[in-house]
């Protein structure tokens, strides 16, 4: 069917592909207040469960606990226009601290915990955060990266020897601070966006709010959900899905701090978890591991995969495996993260869903830029009230993604089928998706260089069932030196996080480049 829901022609020759589902209406409030509004619904329910200790907040006591820290935070003149940044695995206090912050009217950026000390202090300084909070694990690391930072104290959940108790700022409750929802930007996520070195994506409560209402006409929702988070907060993906989109429509959070199939396991079983929040490497494991006929995941309505592609055939075996339906969704950190979503019981294997309400989206030829039709691949674009503001401190970066006219160009490749269906099949930018998170090759190339053994270094993704891509670098080696794959490894492990580590060297006589210099990536793909 192809009606004013699909598409719609401008005088332009533009053709707007639209969602089927209605507009829905978005309330003009703060990421908190929505995310709380059903705490007098469910006052005694689990909101937070801690999956290794069990330790739990209910709904009420969650509200309270965010409103005392909020207090804390005022009280040690934290507000408007500062900016705390948080690093810690899954917990918890991980969604009180978050937003505590946002009820101040501050700012929080979330830091990937297994970021190096250099990492760290890049984004503290690039997002301007005068606090820093973390746990034990990662203290030594938090002290090494606020050196050269406004920052002074490192504060951790645990209290960890050494550190401040970020607890300890538990103070008199305040309310909301009044925030303008349109302009006030509440988290600070860094990605890579289409090319180059991580850039904070700056996410406005509006944004926030939007794009949890555009995401809730797809679910169908049980009396009483339970979310397993194993997907970390510090992602898009599990900050505005697992955790705030989950805890406003009162359901149960279950946090665990790393994935671990076993535990994913347990904890489904015993809390009865209704939707399973994975990423393909995930999905993978529910569809061939063993030790998945060892536990009763009866409960599970739902599995969710995100972050990456999923091929329709593993998508379809761990559903026949698990016996609840298996779907998939598309966004990016700079689109709140959803543009599309899967509505219960339209699943098409291999798809990404249909596109949210109160969102527009083009497929356009990335080389003659003319818009293509239904069945045709091009770049796609997006609009709607989920597009970020734009990128902290890089006007240049911001023009290049978002067009005068509000679209965001994706970089990826995209397909609308006649069922409005919409499936990922290439990318125009280089991100390397390993995992599920973004490794940037012009980062690891800029690294590489600096070894004293390499002249020239060009890196790519390469296919792997398990990971999506792992990366891969073709390595020149200076005349009259030799040079180990370990090496290269060893050098990169040094300054980054693990899942940006080089996985494959291959050494050559040299790169291939246009006229221009730009590496031919594509050529090497071939060769791979």
């Amino acid at each position: 069917m192809r009606d004013r829901a699909v598409e719609i022609r401008s005088i332009r020759g533009m053709i707007i592909h639209r969602s089927p589902m209605p507009d829905v209406e978005i309330p003009e409030m703060s990421v908190t207040d929505y995310v709380l509004r059903m705490v007098d619904t469910y006052p005694d329910r689990p909101a937070l469960i801690d999956g290794p200790s069990g330790r739990t907040y209910t709904f009420s006591q969650f509200r309270d606990m965010v409103r005392r820290f909020a207090g804390g935070l005022q009280a040690r003149g934290f507000g408007k226009g500062d900016t705390l940044a948080l690093m810690a695995p899954n917990c918890p206090e991980y969604a009180v601290v978050f937003h505590g912050v946002a009820m101040t009217g501050g700012t929080i950026t979330t830091v990937n915990p297994t970021y190096g000390p250099e990492e760290v202090r890049f984004q503290l300084l690039d997002a301007g955060a005068t606090m820093l909070i973390t746990v034990g694990m990662f203290a030594e690391t938090a002290t090494k990266a606020i050196e050269g930072t406004p920052i002074t104290e490192v504060l951790t959940l645990d209290g960890a020897e050494g550190t401040g108790n970020a607890l300890a700022l538990l103070g008199e409750p305040i309310d909301q601070v009044p925030v303008d929802v349109y302009e006030d930007v509440v988290v600070l996520p860094y990605s890579s966006g289409t090319t180059g070195l991580p850039k904070g994506v700056m996410l406005t409560h509006h944004n926030l709010v939007a794009n949890m209402r555009q995401a809730e006409p797809c679910f169908v929702l049980r009396d009483h959900e339970v979310v397993l988070s194993f997907l970390p907060f510090f992602h898009i993906y599990g900050m505005s899905v697992l955790m705030n989109l989950s805890l406003s429509f009162g359901g149960t959070v279950v946090t665990m701090p790393r994935f671990d199939l076993e535990q994913a396991l347990q904890l489904t079983q015993q809390h009865k978890v209704t939707r399973f929040y994975a990423v393909p490497p995930v999905v993978l494991a529910l569809a061939k591991h063993p030790m998945v006929d060892q536990y009763d995941m009866s409960s599970v309505v739902q599995i969710f995969s995100g972050a990456a592609p999923l091929g329709a055939e593993l998508g379809i075996e761990a559903s026949n495996r698990v016996g609840c339906e298996v779907i998939q969704g598309y966004g990016m950190t700079e689109l709140s993260p959803i543009s599309h979503c899967t509505p219960e019981g339209d699943g098409r294997p291999g798809t990404s869903g249909v596109t949210v309400p109160n969102t527009e989206i083009r497929i356009v030829d990335p080389i003659g830029g003319e818009d293509r039709d239904v069945g045709q691949e091009g770049e796609l674009w997006i609009r709607g009230p989920q597009v970020m503001k734009g990128y902290l401190n890089n006007e240049e970066a911001t023009r290049i993604t978002i067009d005068d006219d509000g679209w965001l160009h994706t970089g990826d490749i995209a397909v609308v089928d006649e069922h409005h269906h919409v499936s990922i099949v290439d990318r125009v930018k280089e991100l390397i998706k390993y995992n599920g998170f973004q490794v940037p090759p012009a980062e690891l190339e800029a690294l590489i260089v600096t070894h004293p053994k390499v002249a020239d270094v060009a890196v790519i993704g390469v296919p792997d069932v398990s990971a999506g891509e792992l990366p891969k670098a073709f390595v020149v080696v200076k005349p009259g030196m030799e040079m180990t794959e370990d090496e290269v490894k060893e050098h990169v492990a040094q300054h980054v996080a693990s899942y940006k580590h080089i996985r494959i060297v291959e050494f050559t006589d040299s790169i291939p480049k246009s006229p221009s210099g730009k590496i031919l990536r594509r050529m090497l793909r071939d060769q791979s």
